[in-house]
Formats: structure tokens, C-alpha cells, sequence
């Protein structure tokens, strides 16, 4: 801890690694690699020009399917705005106001009724638990400054 130097004495030697067993092409592949005019640079840039142009046409693709999506969907509500216009016009407002309300008025009774048998059912106490509740308070209320022992 602390004896030795953090930093290496000498600059690093570069390191060679060999291979157990030589690397061999064949003479057709080596002639191939030597007389082809493309350059690392060209590859690449062929690859990116090649991945533009898909992405591209994938563009284009996906614009033309949500143009065709969009007209769609358009017809389809003016398709509806016009019958829904139809509807109105053969019924009168005040009929269907009341086809609407006396179903809604009278699923909001049910659910009132049923909020109200529940609160009875809360109320209802036996007349022993009221009289011991109340005992409980006056003597909580008599002794106010001390211990609670108004249980016994």
C-alpha cells in the first residue's frame, strides 16, 4: 500500500501476437482483393446511399398509407354526421329527451334507494350500545383532567 509507484516505470512496448497456425488465403482470393478499385470509403459509401434510399421509399410508403387512412376515416364521419342528422330530424328533440331520461332517471332512483336501505342499516343501534355510549361520554366529560378509566 503505497510503496510502489502508481505509474509505470518505462513506456509500454507494443505487443505483437502471433498465431499458432499461419493464415493462409488463396491465391484467387488475394488477387481479387488486390485488383478490386473499391476502398473502404467507397463500400461505405455505397451502404449509405443504399440505406437513404430505403428509407426513403419507406417514407414515402408510410406518408401515402396515412394519407389513404385519413380520406378514410373522413368519409366515415361525414357517413355519420349525415345519418346521425338524418336521425335527429325524423325524431323530435323532445322525444329523444325523453327516452334518454326516463332511463337515466330511473336507474338513479334504484341507486339512491339502495344508498339509502345501506345508511338505515348503518343508523340502527341496539338501545344497550347507545346507553353505554352515552354513559361513557359524561364521564369523560365530568372527569376532564383525569385518568380514563370511565370503561369500568
Amino acid at each position: 500500500m503505497g510503496s510502489g509507484s502508481s505509474k509505470p516505470a518505462a513506456a509500454p512496448t507494443s505487443q505483437v501476437w502471433t498465431s499458432e497456425t499461419p493464415v493462409r488465403f488463396s491465391n484467387g482470393m488475394v488477387d481479387s482483393l488486390q485488383s478490386s478499385p473499391e476502398t473502404d470509403s467507397t463500400r461505405a459509401n455505397t451502404l449509405e446511399l443504399h440505406i437513404q434510399s430505403r428509407v426513403n421509399s419507406e417514407l414515402k410508403r408510410l406518408q401515402e398509407r396515412a394519407a389513404a387512412d385519413y380520406k378514410e376515416l373522413q368519409i366515415k364521419i361525414s357517413a355519420q354526421e349525415s345519418s346521425d342528422s338524418k336521425k335527429k330530424e325524423s325524431k323530435s328533440a323532445g322525444d329523444t329527451l325523453r327516452d334518454l331520461g326516463r332511463e337515466s332517471v330511473q336507474n338513479d332512483v334504484k341507486e339512491l334507494k339502495k344508498k339509502l336501505e345501506q345508511r338505515k342499516k348503518l343508523a340502527d343501534v341496539d338501545d344497550s350500545v347507545e346507553k353505554a355510549k352515552s354513559e361513557v361520554v359524561k364521564c369523560l366529560r365530568d372527569n376532564d383532567r383525569r385518568p380514563l378509566d370511565c370503561w369500568k
